[in-house]
């Protein structure tokens, strides 16, 4: 029987794994949601600017009650804090620094995503949304993609052959982290490359529509400690 995860631990867990991947001198945009925790579990001593698409450029932690300022909020609109020295501008100048291919990668979430790395993750046919947003600015024009979600919905996967859902865009997915593992699209197609040790690979498998390719490399997932 696959395990069971709660809702705070896969969350936390996605979060902590994808900001290992940050690197010294990195901007990096975070998107609304689950992306948006990667900012509290960045390393300390990892030096990185991260990207508000709403105009800032030096994020911090999310905010608690006693250093929130009700005139900052990241994209999602969560109140945030920032950096000493961190950049304000106007949307106009944020959208300049993504389509000019400034960014060194961008962690959003998904609805779905495939073997050949398309992206949906903006709408569900017959919902009310505003519009895609800034997501498909950030997937063309970042160097890295990250997808940061829970493995399925309702227990549907999200990883799968082809997208079924309106795409935000095609073949831009570079690396997907769930509570089940690391995945990594290249030209062979999606390759399990971290398994979480509650599960094996069969059972990842099994919560996959995709057909995963494991890599010879195969490493234990990273996870926080504690």
């Amino acid at each position: 029987m696959t395990a069971q995860l709660d809702k705070d631990t896969v969350r936390h867990r996605i979060a902590w794994r994808v900001a290992r991947e940050m690197k010294d001198g990195d901007v990096v945009n975070l998107g609304i949601g689950l992306p948006t925790l990667v900012a509290n579990h960045v390393d300390k001593e990892v030096e990185l600017l991260l990207q508000g698409e709403n105009g800032l450029l030096g994020i911090d932690q999310l905010a608690c009650e006693n250093t929130m300022d009700v005139d900052l909020v990241n994209a999602g609109g969560q109140h945030i804090t920032a950096v000493n020295g961190a950049c304000y501008f106007n949307s106009a100048d944020s959208f300049a620094i993504i389509r000019g291919g400034h960014v060194d990668a961008t962690v959003l979430g998904a609805l779905q995503v495939d073997e050949q790395g398309n992206l949906a993750n903006w709408i569900i046919p017959g919902k009310m949304v505003p519009g895609m947003g800034g997501a498909m600015d950030l997937v063309v024009g970042a160097k890295k993609v990250i997808v940061a979600m829970e493995h399925s919905v309702k227990g549907q996967p999200k990883l799968l052959k082809h997208c079924s859902l309106p795409l935000t865009a095609a073949n831009q997915v570079n690396l997907i982290v769930t509570e089940m593992g690391v995945f990594e699209i290249n030209e062979r197609g999606m390759v399990l490359t971290e398994l979480a040790p509650e599960f094996s690979i069969e059972e990842v498998q099994a919560a996959t529509e995709a057909t995963l390719l494991v890599s010879p490399d195969l490493a234990p997932m990273q996870l926080p400690v504690g």
